[in-house]
């Protein structure tokens, strides 16, 4: 898997460079990876490059839910649900390590959204579209059954709840599994690589693309049959330098969650729930916190790099407060947030919210560039799918060359060997006992067999390996063995990249970074022989990263 290391960044390019490929996908965040999987596993070969690092975007700042779309049967899309919940299924089975199914309750209180009978027929309808699990499907709970499970909902006009299974996961690492697959499949993926142009035949035709590699600033000249742009809320910055960003365009919005500590917010039961102005928010456990979201606003700042206002927070903290008023949670319970944006579909002349689409749609240009935008995090694969499809049907038309059909409904991503979603809780018992044997708490074990997955037996070893130079680097030695992976397997190129979207730390783990970035960033700094202006340019990134998350009062806000 030496194509995933940080070291060899400059051969990488100069393989994009060597030939011609089939395709070339612009984006690095879930699509363009489910895309590079998808043409990878058929036979053609592949490229992708991210100007930012992978799943910087959208897909490291969602809500973390593999969720089978119960939120559209509001709106009727009953096909949407049918399809995503589908889907869901298939992401699990491909992917155990980094999706864990979650018992979810649905209150209803009077007056509000739902009641008793639309519950009970929403979830039933739910669990038949959708396809659920007979073990997974709907309950419907009194009053009291509902309190046992949650003490901290608010009591005053309950009635009841739905109980039904959504499915967490890491979004970063459902997006660095997925291209670390494709790269083992014959993929050529490298991050911090800038598209700033394209290059056309005589003919009008699109036939590669000028690339910039950000950390060296050297340019290249990358050539392939067909150019894709999975570039999530930047596909019409894309189509805008194709000249054929006409119709129907993106109506970006941003959503935002807040992070608490367990002992300010002690959260049982992840909870699906009514905000006062009738927008539906998760409240959601994970090991010692518990995060909240998401709002839903227009945004039109800079789409590198969207914040969370004091706004932000405070209309999450007022739907928190109406939900669970015996907590009575302010600004400094807050440990730390994030922000994402949302590419959705609009036409030119309406982005009313009911003229906005949030299922996927392909564009393709007059030469012949093609785009997709929308979709979701949970039909990433499906998508893909389609988008190849297409690829492959031109090329077929084209040069009379025929590939396969997706292989993707049944193949594990990265660290996905594990037996499936019935085998992985076998094989996580069995790998705990080998961490611990190599002196690893039962938590640190069980943390990185949730993390890496069948991936997991080079961890034990990098960290067995190396602890010698973990305690000379003063890095506790899990971290510095994760730090390790990241570099040799995983694209890190940056500390950001690592503390955010490999371990997740910044969002869940804010007092960890703070504690171990320096020393991280040094020996980042000596592996990867940066200058000391590319150090003290990629430390103030994580800084300011880390102030961003903490929503300081001056105004990041």
């Amino acid at each position: 898997m030496t194509h995933c290391s940080s070291y060899h960044r400059k051969a990488l390019f100069h393989q994009l460079c060597a030939e011609k490929m089939d395709v070339l996908v612009i984006g690095g965040g879930i699509t363009g990876a489910g895309i590079a999987l998808d043409a990878a596993t058929r036979g053609l070969k592949i490229g992708l490059v991210e100007m930012q690092d992978f799943s910087a975007g959208t897909s490291s700042r969602s809500t973390k839910l593999i969720h089978g779309g119960l939120r559209y049967l509001k709106q009727l899309e009953l096909k949407m649900v049918a399809d995503v919940g589908n889907e869901r299924a298939i992401v699990y089975e491909n992917g155990p390590h980094v999706t864990t199914p979650e018992w979810m309750m649905l209150p209803f209180h009077r007056g509000g959204t739902f009641g008793p009978l639309t519950t009970n027929i929403g979830l039933r309808l739910y669990d038949s579209l959708a396809r659920v699990k007979k073990a997974e499907r709907r309950v419907m709970l009194s009053r009291e059954e509902a309190l046992q499970k949650e003490p901290l909902l608010k009591r005053d006009g309950l009635k009841g709840a739905g109980y039904y299974v959504e499915y967490k996961t890491d979004d970063a690492r459902l997006t660095i599994e997925v291209i670390k697959k494709a790269v083992q499949k014959g993929a050529r993926a490298v991050n911090y690589a800038k598209v700033t142009d394209f290059i056309y035949h005589a003919n009008g035709s699109v036939s590669g693309v000028v690339v910039t590699d950000l950390v060296t600033n050297e340019t290249y000249r990358l050539f392939a049959k067909k150019i894709i742009n999975a570039t999530g809320p930047w596909v019409d910055e894309l189509r805008q330098m194709d000249g054929s960003n006409r119709g129907k365009t993106l109506h970006v919005t941003k959503g935002v969650h807040l992070v608490f500590s367990k002992r300010v917010f002690p959260l049982r039961q992840a909870i699906y729930f009514d905000a006062p102005d009738g927008r539906m928010i998760f409240a959601i456990p994970r090991a010692y916190k518990t995060y909240v979201g998401t709002t839903d606003t227009t945004y039109d700042g800079d789409l590198a790099h969207p914040t969370t206002t004091v706004e932000d927070r405070d209309y999450l903290l007022r739907a928190i407060r109406y939900m669970f008023p015996s907590l009575s949670l302010t600004a400094a319970d807050v440990e730390s947030s994030w922000a994402g944006l949302r590419p959705l579909i609009a036409s030119k002349d309406g982005t009313k919210r009911g003229e906005i689409s949030r299922k996927d749609e392909r564009f393709v240009s007059t030469s012949n560039l093609i785009s997709i935008a929308g979709g979701k995090l949970t039909g990433y694969r499906k998508m893909a799918e389609e988008v190849v499809d297409l690829v492959v049907n031109q090329i077929k038309k084209e040069d009379h060359i025929l590939y396969s059909v997706s292989e993707t409904k049944h193949l594990p991503i990265s660290g996905g060997d594990v037996g499936g979603s019935k085998g992985f809780q076998t094989y996580m018992t069995e790998k705990v006992e080998e961490g611990k044997a190599f002196d690893l708490s039962e938590d640190e074990a069980h943390h990185l067999v949730s993390t890496y997955g069948s991936n997991v037996d080079t961890l034990f070893q990098i960290i067995q390996q190396r602890k010698e130079e973990a305690q000379k680097e003063q890095i506790d030695p899990v971290l510095f063995g994760q730090l390790i992976y990241g570099l040799e397997y995983e694209f890190v190129y940056t500390p950001a990249d690592f503390f955010i979207r490999r371990i997740g730390a910044l969002f869940f783990d804010i007092d960890r970074v703070k504690k171990q970035m320096t020393r991280v960033t040094d020996y980042m700094a000596k592996a990867l022989e940066w200058t000391d202006e590319q150090k003290d340019s990629y430390s103030a990134q994580l800084i300011q990263a880390v102030q961003e998350a903490e929503i300081e009062p001056n105004g990041y806000v």
